[in-house]
């Protein structure tokens, strides 16, 4: 069983990670981890934080001369912005006149601010905000790594691609998952596979900033040369497509999952929505991937396709109304530095996210103590 817990606040000394069930004898590196969070930090509609955070990992366990030794992984990120920040974070206690000061009590509606006090009895919304924050996914990023790395020795690679930022969309079309592989090489900036499209959803981020607003958007996320099997039906907790959803509504800003042509199919007659199945060339295959991959919880061996809806950030440069914690008044939002835009770097904590999973359930199924044994019996599986 593969699991991971992270922990860190936003603006403290560091984020951290531990992963477990990582099997010994997997190649990994400072250098696999450090090129997705490279991924992570640029893109279009990055905020000021992208230019202070360098986002460098140091691994602290579990791997040594190049190798995982089969013990839990622990990692760490430091946040750079930490030295501005060490009063109004400050883990020892210090004058009730300072923190009157820097208290806030503001809450920005669409955010965890208000349900958060309200779930822990603060009156500090900032004791919310800076768990509920977006920075918490850089461990995510971090520890998605190392699950990409696994699932590579067995063939399986994830890549993702912009769908739409705001009302620019992606006009429909079956991409390849070489053309989807290829995005964030052509376009680091948007991540989007067409050019004239990458360029209005360019003027749509510009826009926004303009007006200080935020946008919104969808991503897509595809798994290739995933084996048939993974997953279950016989258990609600262990269906495949129930575990993705699960994690990729668990990143914030999320508000929406889609696996295969969910959405579509459910207006369409079923003689128009189900896979059709074939057996050529040694093995069974579909010719259309309605389904997206994943069939009664279990996935069938065709590419694995979801699209994640993220709503606009919360937080704008023309806050909303909303009323003070404190005095009951009505007032407006408070301003956290924010991104105007995550999608274009959304892919990427999403292909984290499904890679956790991925390796999770990969690990069930074929799992072992070392990679050499866990390959031993996806070879037997295949054969």
């Amino acid at each position: 069983m593969l699991r991971f817990l992270t922990a860190g606040e936003s603006h403290g000394p560091a984020e951290v990670a531990i992963l477990e069930g990582i099997p010994a004898g997997l190649t990994l590196s400072v250098k696999h981890i450090q090129l997705e969070l490279e991924k992570r930090r640029g893109g279009a509609g990055r905020g000021g934080r992208g230019k202070i955070e360098t986002d460098k990992v140091e691994i602290l366990s579990g791997v040594r001369f190049g190798k995982t030794i089969g013990s839990p992984i622990a990692l760490l990120v430091k946040n750079n912005d930490f030295i501005n920040w060490q009063t109004k974070m400050s883990q020892d206690d210090i004058e009730e006149s300072e923190k009157q000061k820097i208290k806030i009590t503001n809450p920005r509606p669409g955010h965890a601010d208000l349900p958060g006090v309200q779930k822990y009895g603060f009156d500090d919304i900032r004791n919310v905000l800076e768990r509920a924050s977006a920075r918490e996914t850089v461990m995510r990023v971090a520890v998605g790594a190392v699950a990409k790395r696994l699932l590579l020795e067995f063939g399986i690679k994830i890549s993702s691609h912009t769908l739409q930022i705001g009302k620019v969309k992606l006009e429909e079309k079956d991409y390849s998952f070489y053309q989807v592989e290829k995005s964030f090489e052509n376009d680091p900036e948007l991540r989007c596979i067409d050019a004239n499209t990458a360029q209005k959803m360019k003027n749509a981020i510009l826009t926004a900033i303009k007006n200080r607003d935020s946008l919104g958007g969808i991503v897509e996320i595809i798994a290739h040369n995933v084996p048939p099997g993974l997953g279950s039906y016989a258990h609600w907790d262990r269906r495949l497509d129930g575990k993705i959803t699960q994690i990729l509504m668990s990143i914030p800003s999320v508000k929406a999952i889609e696996i295969g042509n969910g959405i579509d199919i459910a207006s369409e007659y079923g003689s128009m929505t189900h896979d059709e199945i074939f057996f050529e060339k040694g093995k069974y295959m579909r010719k259309s991937n309605r389904a997206g991959g994943i069939e009664g919880g279990i996935s069938n061996g065709e590419d694995i396709v979801c699209r994640v809806y993220h709503k606009p950030i919360s937080t704008l440069g023309n806050p909303l109304k909303t009323v003070d914690i404190a005095t009951k008044e009505k007032t407006v939002a408070t301003i956290e530095r924010s991104d105007v835009c995550i999608v274009p770097r959304a892919g990427v904590i999403a292909e984290a996210c499904i890679a956790l999973v991925l390796a999770d359930s990969f690990l069930e199924k074929f799992g072992a103590d070392s990679l050499r044994d866990v390959k031993y019996s996806f070879e037997r599986y295949n054969k």
